[in-house]
Parts: C-alpha cells; structure tokens; sequence
C-alpha cells in the first residue's frame, strides 16, 4: 500500500493494533486465526462465482424459446484461429465472458471448438463476425 493511500485511509487505533498483531504471525498461526474465526464467528468461505449469462431477445423472452429465429439455433464454430492468436482469444473472451484466458486459448488450439451452442441466428452471425475480423476462420451451423 502506498504511503498516501494510507494517510488517506484512516482506521481505528484498535484496529490498527490489531492489524499489526496480525502482520507479525506465521502462515500457519494465520491459517489456525481464520478457521478459529470461522468456527467463532459461524461463517464459511464461499468461493465466487460468476453470474449465468442467458442470451435473451429484445422481448426478454430466453434466446430457446423464441419463434422469430431464422432459420432457428445457430451453432458457432472456430475452424481455425488463423495467424493473430491473441486477437482470436480477445474475440472468444468477448463473446463468451464465462470463459477464462485458459479455457479461450485451449479453444484456439483444439479446432474445431464450439465458441457458441444453440444461440439465435443473428447472435451467432454477430460472434462469427467478431472472430472472422480476428483473422479465425468461423463456421455457422
């Protein structure tokens, strides 16, 4: 923390004390202090997670359910990722931003990969645009 960061942040003597109790313990102390508190307190860590993204239509109606679609559930899939990698991660990353940095580039080199599953035709036009200006090569089907 930069030093006026903390003459900005301003925190009770009491716990100041206390944080500085807490700098000084090993890992291990640290470790036993958190699940004391737990137990003390009667929480539990809770990993965080993501909200579920749902593709909706202008109506709000879910994506699956609409009747307008044309030519119905379009699927996008990478055939080639092409020279420029990064701007293809970038793209997947853009239209699916449940996946992470990993899970896109494990994506760009195991075609063909399924970027998109069972979305509207013009979602699934719009996201094979997105990765062809990438420099991918894209397939609708």
């Amino acid at each position: 923390m930069a030093a006026e960061d903390k003459e900005n942040k301003k925190v009770s003597e009491k716990v100041g004390k206390i944080v500085d109790e807490i700098s000084k313990l090993s890992v291990l102390e640290l470790s036993d202090l958190v699940n004391e508190l737990q137990d003390k307190l009667g929480v539990s860590p809770v990993a965080m997670t993501a909200p579920a993204v749902t593709s909706t239509t202008n109506t709000g109606e879910p994506a699956s359910e609409s009747s307008s679609d044309e030519g119905g559930n379009k699927t996008v899939v990478l055939t080639n990722a092409g020279a420029n990698k990064i701007a293809v991660i970038k793209a997947i990353r853009e239209i699916n931003q449940n996946l992470g940095l990993k899970e896109a580039k494990d994506m760009t080199e195991a075609v063909p990969a399924e970027i998109l599953k069972d979305v509207k035709a013009e979602e699934a036009k719009e996201a094979a645009e997105k990765l062809k200006a990438a420099g991918a090569t894209v397939e609708l089907k």
